[in-house]
């Protein structure tokens, strides 16, 4: 393959103990970039090893920068989940693709996810393109979904993957395949992207998995599990807002609860029905679904009360598009 460095398993002895006491520690922050579902949140649960973002079937789901922490004895991992770069038809599309490109210029590394079953394409370049900009941060491609194809295919996409860095005129720091699903390589990703980072103490307390505020990740379950079964028919055109979180007055200190409460945006009246669904079956899965995601996130009992409510156009619309956090 020339002198290209691609990994698989790690070969190289590991450090005898005396040596690994004095080793640097090493803190900064990744980010995972790609074309909608590349693959990207795929790969950041399986390193944090805990749910953060949020993985759907459906391109744009990640609007927030979640970030995933990965705790090691040598050093700290932040993972900043930047939204998917695309071309932008909308307001909220232009803001997603400065929020990506601001996001790129400040952080220690990028890895760029590219799935090793479809070839490389239009939207791959594009990324790339923007990426060969950016000429500070270390680059590395990560071959996602290795699990998929056969070695000569992999081959293939690791060879090709190769070229487009040399047509756009840089040099990836590490081309890695990994496959979250099957876990094969995810401990040697963290690996190879630690040497990368900035020499520094931990920027997070030992026990953060995700320093996103838990109205956020709480809003992300429910639209999660809103979205599950009708994303062909309302894409992204769902917005949750959570208003209060407040624990029940009146409970014993042993037996908590939580109220929440969180409106479900839409963008027209003819999508309400979609969502309640017959008598309201639809809504009601949707509650009990994230309500036990929201518990095992909060180890705490919730009593979740959500409502659907339209917001007309909400995603090109400045004023909506504020009020709703982007």
């Amino acid at each position: 393959m020339g002198g290209m460095s691609v990994r698989s398993q790690s070969t190289e002895p590991s450090e005898s103990s005396s040596e690994s006491s004095k080793a640097v520690h090493r803190a900064g922050f990744a980010c995972f970039v790609g074309r909608p579902n590349a693959g990207k949140s795929t790969l950041t649960n399986a390193l944090v090893g805990q749910k953060v973002a949020i993985t759907a079937d459906q391109p744009q789901t990640t609007r927030h920068t979640v970030r995933g922490i990965v705790h090691r004895d040598d050093a700290q991992l932040i993972l900043v989940d930047t939204p998917g770069l695309h071309k932008p038809r909308t307001l909220l599309g232009e803001r997603l693709n400065d929020v990506v490109r601001t996001t790129w210029a400040e952080v220690d590394v990028i890895g760029f996810c590219l799935p090793a079953n479809e070839k490389i394409g239009p939207g791959d370049r594009f990324i790339a393109k923007e990426l060969a900009g950016i000429r500070k941060t270390p680059k590395v491609a990560i071959v996602t979904k290795t699990d998929l194809v056969d070695s000569k295919t992999l081959a293939e996409q690791l060879i090709a993957i190769d070229q487009l860095g040399k047509e756009l005129g840089f040099e990836w720091a590490e081309i890695v395949p990994v496959s979250a699903v099957g876990d094969k390589q995810v401990s040697l990703l963290a690996d190879l992207l630690v040497p990368l980072l900035p020499e520094g103490p931990a920027l997070y307390p030992e026990g953060d998995l995700t320093d996103e505020p838990e109205q956020v990740m709480i809003a992300e379950l429910i639209r999660e599990a809103a979205l599950e079964g009708v994303r062909d028919e309302l894409p992204h055109s769902i917005a949750v807002v959570v208003e209060e979180m407040l624990p029940r007055e009146d409970r014993p200190a042993d037996k908590p609860l939580l109220d929440i409460h969180a409106n479900l945006f839409i963008e027209r009246p003819s999508q309400k029905g979609i969502i309640i669904g017959p008598k309201g079956k639809r809504l009601k899965e949707v509650g009990i679904k994230s309500r036990k995601q929201i518990e095992a996130l909060l180890g705490t009992p919730v009593f979740l009360d959500l409502h659907v409510k339209v917001a007309k156009d909400w995603q090109r619309d400045p004023k909506q598009l504020r009020r709703l956090g982007f």
